[in-house]
C-alpha cells in the first residue's frame, strides 16, 4: 500500500504534527500539506527540513482530489464543512480535525460555534473519532469528525464510570484541564510569549469552554441519561500536553481497588486490550495522604505520543472519584488519533505508524 494523503492546512502546529508523525508511516507514499501563507514547508516546520515536503494551495489539491486516498483538515472551524464533501465524492477518506462534523445535530454545532452548519446532510454521515469507543462505526465510514484534545481526554478518563452507572449525574461533572501553549495554536499573542508564559498559568474560556458541549454530546449516550459538565481550562508554562483531573460524585460507595478493577476490564493492560489507553495502578503504599506522586500519571510520560495514561483515587468520606488523565495534545489530541482513525479506516492496525513511546 502506498497512501497519497492531503492536509488541508499544513502550517500550525497540528498540521505540522501530522505530517511529521505521516513521514513516518510505513503505508504513506506521499504527503501534500497546503497553505495560504508565504513561506517555504521548511521554513514554517524546521524540524521537518530535508523530509522533501512542499506547499501547495487548496486550490491545486482539490483540483488533484481524484488521487488522494486520504484528507485531512486542519483547519479553523467553518472550512472543512464547505470542502469535505467534494473529497469523499472524489473517493478520499476524510478525517477533520477542526469542529465541523463533531456534533451529529446541525442545531447543536450553531449553537457551540454560532453559525450555521453548512452541509447537515453529509454531517449526517460523520463518525465521532475516539476510536477506543467507535471502532466498528469508524471502520465502515468515509468522514471521521477527530475529537478535541480535551474531549478525547476527558472522555477516556470518565467513560467506564459512566459506562458502569456509577456517577450521580444530579451534579456536573468537574473537569479541570491544563493544557499546553502550542493549544493556543501558532498566531502571535502577548500573553503566550516566552517571557510572559514562563512560571505562569492562563486561565481562559471560563464562560463555558467549547469542549464541553462536545463533552456532554458524547458522554450521555454512554451514560444513558442527560450529562452536565463544569469544565475549567488553563494553559501551562509548557509546550504540549494535556493534564486532566475530572471529579465525580458517587451513586454508591467504592474505594480504588474496585474502580481500578472497572478501568483495567474496559481497557485492558496495553497488550490486551487497547493498545493506546493505560491504566496506571500501582498500589498504595503507606499512611493516608502521604505524597505517592507514581499513583497518578505525570504529563512527561505521554508527550510525543499517541497514549493517554490515566490513574485514579477515590475521596471516601465525600464519596468523589478522581480521575487524573494525561495526553499529548498534539498527537493523542489531535495527529495520532487522527492516524489511529485513518487507519482504521483503511483496515490497517491501529498502531500503524503510531508506535512511538514519549519523549
Amino acid at each position: 500500500m502506498s497512501l497519497a494523503v492531503g492536509v488541508v492546512g499544513g502550517t500550525g502546529h497540528t498540521g505540522g504534527e501530522l505530517c511529521r508523525l505521516l513521514l513516518g508511516h510505513p503505508e504513506v507514499g506521499s504527503i501534500s500539506p497546503t497553505t495560504r501563507q508565504e513561506g517555504s514547508f521548511a521554513e514554517h516546520h524546521p524540524n521537518l527540513a530535508g523530509s522533501g515536503l512542499t506547499f501547495s494551495t487548496a486550490e491545486e489539491l482539490a483540483e488533484r482530489a481524484e488521487e488522494l486516498d486520504v484528507i485531512y483538515f486542519c483547519t479553523p472551524s467553518g472550512q472543512a464543512m464547505r470542502q469535505a464533501r467534494h473529497y469523499a465524492e472524489h473517493g478520499a477518506k476524510v478525517v477533520d480535525l477542526s469542529a465541523d462534523f463533531r456534533f451529529a445535530d446541525p442545531g447543536a454545532y450553531e449553537r457551540a460555534y454560532g453559525e450555521p452548519h453548512a452541509d447537515p446532510e453529509l454531517l449526517a454521515e460523520a463518525v465521532y473519532g475516539v476510536t477506543e469507543l467507535n471502532r466498528d462505526d469508524v471502520a465502515k465510514s468515509r468522514l471521521v469528525a477527530n475529537p478535541g484534545c480535551y474531549a478525547i481526554t476527558a472522555i477516556l478518563a470518565l467513560a467506564p464510570l459512566l459506562r458502569a452507572g456509577l456517577v450521580d449525574l444530579t451534579t456536573p461533572l468537574a473537569v479541570h484541564a491544563v493544557n499546553g501553549t502550542s493549544g493556543a495554536g501558532n498566531a502571535p499573542k502577548k500573553a503566550l510569549m516566552h517571557a510572559e508564559a514562563f512560571g505562569s498559568m492562563l486561565a481562559y474560556s471560563l464562560e463555558g469552554h467549547r469542549h464541553g458541549p462536545e463533552l456532554e454530546n458524547v458522554l450521555e449516550p454512554i451514560a444513558r441519561q442527560p450529562v452536565v459538565v463544569d469544565m475549567n481550562t488553563a494553559h501551562g508554562n509548557f509546550i504540549r500536553g494535556i493534564h486532566l483531573q475530572a471529579n465525580a460524585t458517587l451513586s454508591s460507595p467504592a474505594d480504588r481497588d474496585q474502580l481500578l478493577e472497572l478501568y483495567r476490564e474496559a481497557y485492558g493492560d496495553g497488550h490486551n486490550g487497547e493498545y493506546f489507553v493505560l491504566v496506571n495502578s500501582l498500589p498504595k503504599r503507606g499512611k493516608i495522604n502521604e505524597k505517592q506522586y507514581e499513583l497518578y500519571p505525570s504529563l512527561s510520560s505521554v508527550v510525543g505520543s499517541n497514549f493517554c495514561h490515566i490513574g485514579l483515587d477515590v475521596d471516601t468520606r465525600r464519596d468523589v472519584a478522581k480521575v487524573v488523565a494525561v495526553t499529548d495534545n498534539l498527537v493523542k489530541g489531535a495527529a495520532g488519533s487522527a492516524i489511529q482513525n485513518m487507519n482504521t479506516m483503511l483496515g490497517l492496525p491501529e498502531q500503524t505508524g503510531l508506535r512511538t513511546y514519549a519523549l
